[in-house]
C-alpha cells in the first residue's frame, strides 16, 4: 500500500504535517477532514532506491525488541485492543525493517493469524524462545505479563552479553594494536634502518640481522600472507560447520586458560534464567530444555542439556543428569534438586541465575586485571624489543669509537 506524504491545517490555523498509508489521495484527504482538518498537500512519498537490497537496510536491534515488548506489554495492561497496540508501535518504530516487520505482523492477524503464527513468519528477529512464551501467554491469557518478563529477560540476557564482550574487547584490541605496529616496523621503519646499516662495512648483530631479514621476508611475501590468512579464516569457518569441528572447537573454548571458566559461568546463568522465564510463564519442562539447548550457543552445553531431557524422559530429576554432564558446578545442581523437590524449580533458577550474573562480573574484572599487566608487558615486549634490535648496531659503533 503507497504511502502518501500530507500537510494541513487546525480549527486553529495550526500547521501539521505527516505521513499515511492509505489506497490513494481520496482516501487520505477524506481521513484527513474526519479529523477536522483543513487539507492542504498531500503528496505520494517517495520510494527508497535500496528499499529491497536487504544489506542496505537497518538490522533489528535486541534493544529494539526489548522497547518493543516492554511498550507492547504496558499497552496490552491498559487495556489497549491488539491491532491498535500494533499500529502504534509501527507508527513510532524509528527502525525502518522493524516497522515494515510489526505492519506485516498487524496485516497477517488482521487476516486470521494469532500473534503466535505472525512472530513466527520472522525467526530471525522472533527466535524459538519468545515465540513459545507469547504462545503461552495468548493461550493463559496473560500476554502482558509474558511480554513483561520477555524484557526483562532480554534485558540481563544482553547486559550479560555486553560483559563478556568487554571482556573480550580489550585483549583484542592490544593485540591489533600490536600486530599493526609491527607491521609499520618491518614494512616502513626498518627498511629506512637497513640503507643506513650498508655503509657500515661490518656484520650487524644478530638480533639486528634477524630483523632485517623478517622485514625483507614481509615485503616479499605480504600479499601472500594476507592470502594465507583469509585463506586461513575460510578453512577454519568451513571447519566450524561440520558437527566435529563445532564440538572440537566448543570443547577447546571451554578448557581454554582464563575464558573457559568464565564462558562456563556465562553458559550457568543463561541456563538458569531462560529455564527460570520459561517455566514460570508455563512453558512444560520438556519443551523449556529443548528450547533452551538451542540458545546455549555452545554445543558440548547442548549435547549435555539434551541428554538431561533424554534423562528426565525416562523419569529421573533434572538434578541427576545435571550432575553427570560435568558442566554445571555441584553448587547449582544441589540448588536446582532443592528447588525441584519444593515444588519451587522457577525461583531457585532464578536465584542461581542472579547469583551467577554476580560471579560473571567478579570473573570479568579478575581477567581484565590478569590480562591487563600481561598484555602491556606483551606489547611493550614485542615493540621495545625490536627497537632495541634497531640501534644495536649504532650502540656498537659509540662503543667503537669511544
Amino acid at each position: 500500500m503507497p504511502v502518501f506524504l500530507w500537510q494541513a491545517e487546525t480549527k486553529t490555523g495550526e500547521t501539521k504535517k505527516g505521513e499515511m498509508e492509505a489506497t490513494d489521495e481520496a482516501a487520505v484527504r477524506g481521513r484527513l477532514r474526519r479529523q477536522g482538518l483543513k487539507v492542504g498537500k498531500i503528496k505520494a512519498k517517495p520510494k527508497d532506491l535500496f528499499e529491497n537490497v536487504a544489506f542496505m537496510q537497518p538490522k533489528v536491534t535486541e534493544k529494539d525488541i526489548v522497547v518493543f515488548s516492554r511498550i507492547f506489554a504496558t499497552m496490552i495492561n491498559a487495556g489497549l485492543p491488539l491491532m491498535q497496540c500494533l499500529d502504534i508501535l509501527g507508527a513510532q518504530e524509528q527502525n525502518k525493517t522493524f516497522a515494515k516487520i510489526i505492519k506485516g505482523m498487524k496485516d497477517d492477524i488482521e487476516g486470521g493469524a494469532t500473534l503466535t503464527d505472525a512472530l513466527k513468519k520472522y525467526p530471525k528477529i522472533f527466535d524459538q524462545l519468545f515465540v513459545n512464551l507469547v504462545a503461552a501467554g495468548e493461550s493463559g491469557g496473560i500476554l502482558d505479563v509474558i511480554l513483561q518478563r520477555l524484557s526483562n529477560y532480554m534485558e540481563k540476557a544482553m547486559k550479560l552479553k555486553g560483559k563478556v564482550k568487554g571482556a573480550m574487547t580489550y585483549p583484542a584490541s592490544v593485540l591489533g594494536i600490536s600486530i599493526g605496529v609491527v607491521a609499520l616496523l618491518l614494512l616502513k621503519v626498518i627498511p629506512v634502518f637497513q640503507k643506513m646499516f650498508e655503509g657500515m662495512g661490518s656484520a650487524l648483530p644478530g638480533p639486528t640481522q634477524f630483523l632485517v631479514d623478517l622485514s625483507a621476508a614481509a615485503q616479499s611475501y605480504f600479499i601472500y600472507v594476507i592470502i594465507g590468512v583469509v585463506a586461513l579464516v575460510f578453512v577454519f569457518k568451513r571447519y566450524y560447520q561440520t558437527e566435529k569441528g563445532t564440538l572440537t572447537v566448543d570443547a577447546l573454548i571451554l578448557k581454554a586458560p582464563v575464558f573457559g571458566p568464565l564462558l562456563k559461568k556465562v553458559a550457568v546463568a543463561k541456563f538458569t534464567r531462560t529455564l527460570s522465564t520459561m517455566m514460570s510463564s508455563g512453558v512444560p519442562i520438556m519443551e523449556g530444555l529443548d528450547i533452551v539447548s538451542k540458545t546455549s550457543g555452545n554445543k558440548i552445553i547442548e549435547n549435555a542439556i539434551m541428554k538431561t531431557r533424554q534423562s528426565i524422559g525416562e523419569g529421573k530429576t533434572i538434578a541427576e543428569p545435571l550432575m553427570e554432564t560435568d558442566i554445571f558446578p555441584a553448587m547449582v545442581v544441589q540448588m536446582i534438586a532443592v528447588g525441584e523437590a519444593t515444588g519451587a524449580l522457577d525461583t531457585m533458577l532464578a536465584k542461581i541465575a542472579d547469583f551467577y550474573d554476580d560471579e560473571v562480573d567478579a570473573a570479568v574484572d579478575a581477567m581484565t586485571a590478569l590480562l591487563e599487566p600481561f598484555m602491556m608487558v606483551f606489547l611493550g615486549g614485542v615493540v621495545g624489543g625490536m627497537i632495541i634490535a634497531m640501534y644495536l648496531p649504532i650502540f656498537k659503533m659509540a662503543a667503537a669509537a669511544g
